[in-house]
């Protein structure tokens, strides 16, 4: 594996753990991060701050379904869920785009769709 598929795999280890300190370890000073249609931020320490968003009970169970990469950026196929501080689980659905600088995520674009099962939605009955 190569160390820029390395540096965003133990990214992704952080979100899952909510180590921001792991996290923040794979970012450049000057990082960037859009996700479209919702927010763009840059800096370390607003990525810091956006970690764990308002309205959520731990941290995001995360699955890479793909990973490619070329030259300097990887792309990343990922799904997930993350459980509401209501109790409702949302389910992603990402596509995520990093910008890599010397082994380092200078830049991460996403597109995200989500939905949102609530707590007392039965699954699985017929």
């Amino acid at each position: 594996m190569s160390q820029n598929k390395r540096t965003v795999e133990t990214y992704l280890d952080g979100f899952r753990k909510n180590d921001h300190a792991q996290i923040l370890s794979c970012l450049t000073d000057d990082i960037e991060w859009t996700v479209f249609g919702a927010f763009h931020l840059t800096g370390k320490q607003a990525y810091d701050n956006a970690i764990e968003g308002p309205g959520f009970a731990g941290p995001p169970r995360l699955e890479v379904v793909r990973m490619v990469e070329e030259g300097d950026v990887v792309m990343a196929e990922l799904t997930g869920s993350v459980t509401r501080d209501t109790g409702d689980v949302m389910r992603m659905s990402m596509a995520e785009v990093f910008v890599m600088r010397r082994g380092k995520i200078a830049e991460r674009r996403s597109r995200t769709s989500t939905s949102t099962c609530s707590s007392t939605t039965r699954t699985g009955t017929r």
